[in-house]
């Protein structure tokens, strides 16, 4: 099985990968290919330039059972973390530091206790 994500699409390449793979949301494509069928079509993917990006998840004899092939400007980099593959979203540090500063422990600021932020009470409390 195969999970191929292709962002920013012209509609002549999905219309092309839907004729071997089903697409349930526009620019993912899913599909049961033969490697062969799969190399090709990843390969048409990434000479065709008709996308910005893509990502192509595939099953694979590795520890997680999958390998993920990356092209392009995605909105997802895989990287590799002894020997596992995670995926790293690109962050633009201030946007970042403000929405996730604010959620979960926080031992960066003075007077940290690390301690969970309490929750807020029900309305008018």
């Amino acid at each position: 099985m195969i999970v191929l994500i292709v962002e920013n699409a012209k509609p002549a390449l999905r219309g092309l990968l839907s004729r071997w793979l089903i697409q349930p949301k526009a620019g993912v494509f899913v599909g049961n290919l033969s490697a062969r069928v799969r190399d090709r079509l990843w390969d048409l993917v990434v000479k065709s330039g008709k996308a910005d990006g893509a990502l192509l998840v595939h099953g694979a004899t590795t520890e997680q059972g999958f390998r993920i092939r990356s092209w392009g400007d995605t909105s997802r980099e895989p990287i590799d973390f002894e020997g596992l593959t995670l995926i790293r979203r690109p962050t633009d540090s201030k946007a970042h530091a403000e929405h996730y500063g604010k959620r979960g422990y926080d031992n960066h600021k003075p007077g940290g206790s690390g301690q969970q932020p309490q929750k807020p009470q029900g309305r008018g409390q």
